[in-house]
């Protein structure tokens, strides 16, 4: 499979765990990491930057929630939004370092939008989260940690 494949089908698996798209990114990470093919520093940069788009994704979603938020696609569950935004009015844009986190990153990432977080505060704090989260995975998954 080509280079150009690869490293674009973690992109979208990346990508597509962070948005709407019921995925996982961590396996396909870990699968490109135990190959060995590509060095790690590529693979947890290009899991980084698709992980942290489609989090943009979310909080321009979360711009346009008023008109959205009814939608069957929806990403976010009125329950889970409700909860996120709890954590985000409690705890503010310091939330965002648990984007990563599963069941509240994604919902916290729409909130962020909703609540009119700066694009460059939310970028900042955003990509710290899903890169360390991905340092932390490759550490473990090539026996760095």
């Amino acid at each position: 499979m080509g280079e150009v494949a690869i490293l674009g089908g973690l992109f979208l698996a990346a990508f597509g765990a962070a948005s709407i798209l019921p995925m996982q990114s961590e396996p396909v990470l870990v699968a490109l990491l135990l190959l060995g093919d590509h060095p790690p520093w590529l693979l947890v940069l290009v899991a980084s930057i698709g992980n942290t788009l489609g989090s943009c994704l979310n909080w321009a979603l979360g711009r346009a929630v008023e008109r959205l938020r009814g939608r069957r696609w929806f990403p976010v569950k009125p329950d889970a939004l409700l909860r996120a935004e709890g954590w985000y009015r409690r705890f503010g844009r310091w939330s965002l370092l648990l984007s990563w986190a599963p069941l509240v990153g994604d919902p916290l990432t729409v909130v962020a939008g909703v609540l009119r977080e700066p694009f460059w505060t939310f970028l900042l704090l955003v990509a710290v989260a899903k890169t360390g989260r991905y340092l932390a995975l490759a550490a473990a998954t090539l026996g760095l940690a």
